[in-house]
C-alpha cells in the first residue's frame, strides 16, 4: 500500500467528531454534529481501506444505517475527495 493511502486510511480509522466536521466544512459537505459523532464512533478502531471500492461501499452502507442515506451520500463525497 502506498504511504499516502496508509496515512489517509489511518486518519479515517482514528477520526474524531470535530475532525470529521472540520473536513466536511472544508469540502462543503453537509454533516450534522450528532451524525458526525455516530460516524466517528463507528470508524474509530476500524481497519478500513477507503481506496478499496468494495470496502468503501460496505462502509457507506453501514454509515447509512447509522446516520441515514443522505448523510452516507455526503460522507461518500468526502471519502471521494480523500482518494483523489
Amino acid at each position: 500500500m502506498k504511504i499516502f493511502e496508509s496515512v489517509i486510511n489511518h486518519k479515517i480509522n482514528t477520526i474524531t467528531t470535530d475532525e470529521l466536521l472540520k473536513y466536511a466544512q472544508q469540502f462543503n459537505i453537509k454533516v450534522q454534529r450528532e451524525q458526525a459523532k455516530k460516524i466517528a464512533e463507528y470508524l474509530r478502531g476500524k481497519q478500513v481501506n477507503i481506496f478499496n471500492p468494495t470496502e468503501r461501499v460496505t462502509l457507506i452502507k453501514e454509515i447509512a444505517k447509522l446516520a441515514g442515506p443522505e448523510t452516507a451520500k455526503e460522507v461518500n463525497k468526502l471519502f471521494t475527495q480523500f482518494t483523489k
